[in-house]
């Protein structure tokens, strides 16, 4: 029996055990119902809650924004109100200006009015006047009639006679008030043309401040003796011929002691040639392979001092955006002279007068000063290229971009063209003036005794001429004229023509003045 029971006993065990999970299981199923039950009354109850709220809140802010809407709508109102109140005042002064425009248009009205009827009365005067005046001179030529035929009958004269004798006295006096008068404007206008042309041309020159002697290019070089010599001219001539193929200059060695000429058309050559000398005298090394060396870095130092030396200028005279192969060639000129006077220098002076007349006279500066800067930049390669250096300088100014205006300057400042613009009158006067102010050009003897040769000519050619006499250096010329045959009036005309004839034949600096001296002499004997 007890063997059974302990037998049965794990069955058992087992039914219990799966019964008891089955009710625990049962049992924790409700549980969990019960509280998943409860979660979600208090999660519906939370979310009632959550909705309460938010409607609460909403009406709230329904609430704000309906009294903000009033607020806005409130002062819009009176924004509206403001301005159409600000309308109708500006309405009311505008009708209040028409009502004032009206009364004085009806006062000018009245006042036209009444012009047009002073004009009518005076219309009525002059009527009568002219009328009064016609009967005066119908009077007049009865009278002038009667005269006429006592005329004739007393002087024993036709009329056609009379009228041919009276002409030509009236052409001689008529001659000789015109002369007078004619010489009179002229001296007043000279006078104070003048006085204003040196109050502009001396505020110029003072403003523009130049040196007085201008630098010469130098193409002699000294020497330290003249052992130098032989040894510039090398062994059988190799060291004078390779500078002179090194540089393209001719090299003059004489009996002038310590000294050597540089010989050359080209100055930038020139100059090359003479920079190369002075290293090699310096350095002591002179054969070919130190010459070539020596010539190609001189020719580099040169070609940087000429793009330095054409910066310079541009920023002297305010002109700072010239092409660069202007600047470069602008620089060449600094090796270049005319008549003594060096070029670049010239240009500088040329631009800066330019300018200054230009702002003097209301032309246009930067186009007056820009002219007067490039108008002799052809110099610069007048050696190089053919034609004039106002053609080579036209070329290169079209080819770098300039302005027409630019371009007339140059092309018109030897007179090759007639003038278009005052800017080229204006570069013309300043080329002028910096060409012949004092110590700016020298000129060679020669030049000099046939300028005052030509001008006594040109003076000796006029009829009635007794003697002519060039004075001042050829700046002026006086001539003294026969007064049996030439009267006032004929010369003051005679100076006018000869100072003609000189600018039409003649190539000078400056000015030339003509003094035409007539001589009256009155003697008597006491006996």
């Amino acid at each position: 029996m007890g063997n059974m029971i302990l037998s049965v006993s794990p069955a058992i065990v087992s039914v219990i055990s799966v019964v008891l999970f089955i009710v625990g299981l049962g049992a924790g199923f409700l549980i969990f119902k019960v509280y998943t039950s409860k979660k979600l009354d208090k999660n519906k109850s939370n979310a009632i809650k959550i909705i309460e709220d938010a409607y609460a809140e909403a009406k709230t802010i329904k609430k704000e924004a309906i009294i903000e809407s009033k607020e806005e709508a409130q002062k819009l109102k009176e924004a509206v109100e403001q301005e159409v109140k600000e309308r109708r005042n500006e309405a009311v002064k505008i009708e209040e200006r028409l009502n004032q425009r009206e009364e004085y248009i009806e006062k000018k009205e009245q006042a036209v009015d009444k012009k047009s009827e002073q004009l009518d009365e005076e219309k009525k005067g002059i009527a009568e006047l002219k009328e009064s005046l016609e009967k005066v001179k119908h009077e007049q030529e009865e009278v002038k009639q009667q005269i006429l035929a006592e005329l004739e009958k007393t002087a024993q004269l036709s009329k056609q006679e009379a009228k041919d004798l009276l002409v030509a006295n009236m052409r001689n006096e008529a001659c000789k008030e015109a002369a007078s008068i004619v010489k009179k404007i002229e001296d007043d206008a000279r006078e104070e043309g003048e006085k204003k042309a040196r109050e502009i041309i001396g505020q110029a020159l003072q403003r523009c401040a130049t040196e007085t002697v201008s630098e010469m290019t130098v193409s002699v070089v000294s020497l330290p003796n003249d052992e130098m010599k032989g040894r510039i001219i090398g062994r059988e001539g190799r060291n004078i011929r390779a500078i002179e193929a090194a540089t393209g200059v001719e090299l003059i060695v004489d009996d002038t002691p310590e000294t050597i000429t540089v010989s050359g058309f080209d100055p930038i050559r020139r100059e090359v040639a003479r920079r190369s000398l002075e290293k090699l005298i310096s350095d002591g090394r002179i054969h070919p392979t130190r010459i070539e060396e020596i010539v190609e870095k001189m020719q580099t130092e040169v070609e940087k001092i000429c793009k330095e030396a054409g910066d310079n200028a541009c920023s002297e005279t305010g002109i700072f955006n010239l092409n660069a192969e202007l600047v470069r060639t602008l620089g060449k000129l600094k090796f270049r002279t005319s008549y003594g006077q060096n070029v670049l220098k010239h240009s500088i002076e040329t631009s800066i007068i330019a300018g200054l007349l230009a702002s003097e006279m209301g032309a246009n500066v930067k186009i007056a000063k820009r002219g007067g800067l490039l108008h002799d930049i052809g110099k610069a390669l007048d050696h190089e290229l053919e034609g004039t250096h106002v053609q080579i300088g036209v070329e290169l100014a079209k080819k770098c971009g300039e302005s027409e205006a630019v371009i007339h300057c140059i092309e018109a400042h030897h007179f090759n063209v007639e003038f278009k613009t005052i800017e080229a009158v204006i570069v013309q006067v300043a080329d002028a003036i910096s060409s012949s102010r004092p110590g700016a050009r020298r000129d060679s003897f020669e030049n000099y005794i046939k300028r005052l040769q030509q001008l006594e000519e040109i003076a000796n050619g006029f009829k009635g001429v007794d003697k002519s006499f060039a004075v001042q250096a050829g700046r002026e010329v006086r001539i003294i004229v026969r007064p049996d045959q030439i009267s006032d009036s004929e010369a003051m005309f005679m100076a006018k023509e000869i100072a003609s004839k000189i600018e039409n034949e003649m190539q000078y600096p400056g000015q030339i003045k003509v003094n035409v001296i007539r001589e009256s002499r009155y003697t008597e004997t006491a006996k």
